[in-house]
């Protein structure tokens, strides 16, 4: 198998009071997520938001897979449905910097601003803030981590996984689970381009051998 199927891993939340004392939940770390980048997964959310986790294991070095995710500037190269984007602040690898999607056509959305929150090479963290547009999305925000499976038998290829969370407000007139169920369809979609496309460009690299 090219890679694993997605999971979506169950909320576990537990109450806390935000600082002007309205209750809120709390999207803890979940089992797949290494300690190293736990807490970049947790997410606080308020009344009227839903969060959720999915990952990806996928047969490839963990750099060959982070080098496409790393790439805030270009995620088209492997979200199919982002049919252009333009940085319009910012640099794209520094904190800060804020793009313009054009979505492809046949979704419910058209575009979205979206600004860099997280950048991380070193532990492999990328995160964004959807900042508006026209789209169902409203006050997203995304983390994604790139990390190296457990060791595997000698001989076996390299494998890495891929997380990302998500938090996100419900639109009105629909539930969590409605929202959740929606927007992992658009994650766990781009998870598995992710995979092919990484495949797909291990694959164009290895130099053809004459028989």
């Amino acid at each position: 198998m090219p890679y694993a199927a997605t999971r979506t891993s169950p909320q576990q939340r537990s109450r806390i009071t935000t600082t002007n004392g309205k209750a809120a939940s709390v999207c803890p770390g979940h089992p797949e997520v290494p300690g190293e980048v736990a807490r970049h997964h947790e997410h606080t959310v308020a009344a009227g938001q839903c969060c959720s986790v999915l990952s990806q294991t996928i047969a490839a070095p963990v750099d060959a897979v982070w080098s496409l995710v790393r790439r805030f500037d270009q995620p088209q190269e492997y979200k199919s449905f982002i049919r252009s984007c333009r940085l319009v602040d910012g640099d794209g690898a520094t904190v800060g910097s804020v793009r313009e999607l054009t979505v492809q056509s046949g979704l419910p959305a058209y575009s979205s601003r979206d600004r860099l929150e997280v950048l991380d090479d070193e532990l492999r963290v990328i995160s964004f803030r959807i900042l508006g547009g026209e789209h169902r999305l409203t006050n997203y925000r995304s983390v994604t981590t790139v990390h190296e499976a457990a060791a595997s038998p000698d001989g076996a290829p390299p494998l890495a996984v891929v997380v990302e969370s998500y938090v996100v407000d419900i639109p009105p007139g629909n539930t969590a689970q409605e929202t959740c169920v929606f927007t992992n369809t658009i994650v766990r979609a781009n998870l598995e381009n992710l995979a092919r496309t990484v495949r797909r460009r291990l694959a164009m690299a290895v130099p053809h051998q004459n028989h």
